[in-house]
């Protein structure tokens, strides 16, 4: 039996039971695609490239592995199994919580270098000239859902640095949107996100692909904010002392406008068509239509919802540009009186292609003002906890408008019908993930109805 059989054998029980892992409830079905290897100095480590085909959709993963002669201290959560290697036996480990791993990767991408290749290639590329003098630590980060990101403590030249580098679980052909606005917001000169600090870029087989090659980012580093909050724990601890939160959300909404002129100006932007609108209108339909199969209570708004949605199609809509789209209080820290915004992937399990296509402003503006009012709904909807959301939604709108010189209020239905669909999302979300929390997007949507009566 060859090396990767073995570990492609103790994997596919291993698999099933990652917060990353998209077929929950699945037997994973594991195809090896290829692999990319990288110098350590105490042990083997290879970075697969593994096609699940238990899902409708079959999912590309990628799981860097550690071999071991003898088990690594304190690392009896990250042993993905054992296997015998003559009279020795191997262990495979997760290779993030390896610092055999950890350590070369940030090793490769601060050096340029290039990987082996064992069908798949691998390249590490800084975005600068930061020069690592020794790596203190690593960890990985907890509570993550789709990636896996380590903290380092790095020594420079200049002093110690904190350093973040996201290994992304899911792949797909094209380039990451997460690398690519953040690495250009970032060299247009933007406070607003960390310091982007170099990438990993990979080629594999894929036979749907021009040429039978897929290309795509395997890892993302950057400057880790030490000392900064989720914006979505500062915002509700907030609400449940009562403390004002109007200038931060206005000055959050600033940040937002700001960022979005960045990506226009760096990434362009053009009229929306009739098809572009056509297909928003489209897909706003399949996603109600959706919900009301899940979550009947919505069919008694169906006709407000539907005369919204027709209304939004008589408008004028802005023009399509580069967005985050993924947008809440969860992709934001505060970092010293700043807010720094993260996570520009956009949604993990949609096509890289569709992620990176332009689209419109609006849907991350929707998608913070439903942040907000999952605050007071977290909150019980108390009286308190709903003023205090009405407030920061208008503080944010306030200070985007402000930023960006463009009146949202005048197009008050185009962003109410965002917020509507956004609001059905999580409906669906709600009633398959968390029942008890599926209130929250049903008032909101009786809210938005009632207004467009």
């Amino acid at each position: 039996m060859s090396v990767l059989t073995s570990h492609l054998d103790l994997i596919a029980p291993w698999l099933g039971s990652q917060r990353w892992f998209a077929s929950k409830g699945r037997l994973p079905e594991l195809e090896l695609i290829g692999s990319w290897q990288i110098p350590a100095a105490d042990a083997q480590v290879h970075s697969h490239l593994i096609m699940d085909h238990s899902a409708t959709v079959p999912v590309l993963y990628q799981v860097p592995v550690t071999e071991r002669e003898s088990p690594l201290d304190d690392a009896d959560g990250a042993l993905i199994g054992t296997y015998p290697s003559g009279n020795d036996t191997v262990y495979l480990y997760d290779g993030p919580h390896d610092p055999a791993y950890s350590q070369s990767l940030l090793t490769m991408i601060t050096g340029n270098a290039t990987a082996a290749s064992e069908g798949a290639d691998a390249t590490g590329r800084a975005f600068g000239k930061l020069e690592v003098t020794s790596i203190l630590s690593a960890r990985v980060l907890t509570g993550e859902q789709s990636n896996t990101s380590i903290i380092y403590r790095v020594d420079t030249p200049d002093g110690p640095l904190r350093v973040i580098c996201k290994v992304f679980r899911a792949l797909h052909h094209g380039e990451n949107p997460d690398v690519v606005l953040q690495s250009a917001l970032a060299a247009a000169g933007s406070h607003s996100v960390p310091h982007s600090i170099g990438c990993v870029e990979g080629e594999w087989n894929d036979v749907g692909q021009p040429g039978g090659r897929a290309r795509g980012h395997l890892a993302f580093a950057q400057e880790f904010m030490t000392g900064a909050e989720d914006a979505w724990r500062f915002a509700l601890r907030a609400s449940e002392a009562g403390i004002d939160f109007r200038a931060d959300a206005h000055a959050l909404g600033a940040v937002t406008a700001e960022v979005h002129r960045t990506l226009a100006a760096s990434f362009g932007t053009r009229p929306a068509s009739v098809e572009d609108i056509a297909e928003a209108l489209s897909s706003w339909q399949s996603r109600l239509q959706v919900a009301i199969d899940e979550v009947p209570a919505i069919a008694e708004l169906r006709g407000v919802i539907d005369g919204l949605y027709a209304a939004a199609g008589d408008l004028e809509w802005p023009p399509l540009q580069r967005v985050h789209g993924d947008y809440h209080l969860g992709q934001v820290l505060l970092a010293d009186g700043q807010w720094i915004l993260l996570d520009f992937e956009g949604e993990p399990l949609r096509p890289m292609l569709e992620r990176s296509r332009p689209d419109f402003a609006l849907r991350d503006v929707a998608g913070m003002l439903r942040s907000f009012d999952y605050v007071a709904g977290s909150l019980g909807s108390t009286e308190h906890a709903a003023e205090w959301t009405s407030a920061s939604r208008r503080a944010f709108l306030s200070g985007y408008i402000e930023e960006s010189g463009t009146d949202l209020r005048a197009h008050r239905e185009l962003l109410d019908a965002f917020e509507m669909d956004k609001a059905v999302y999580e409906a669906v979300y709600e009633a398959r993930n968390r029942p008890d929390w599926l209130p929250i997007p049903l008032s909101a949507l009786r809210r938005l109805a009632s207004r467009s009566r």
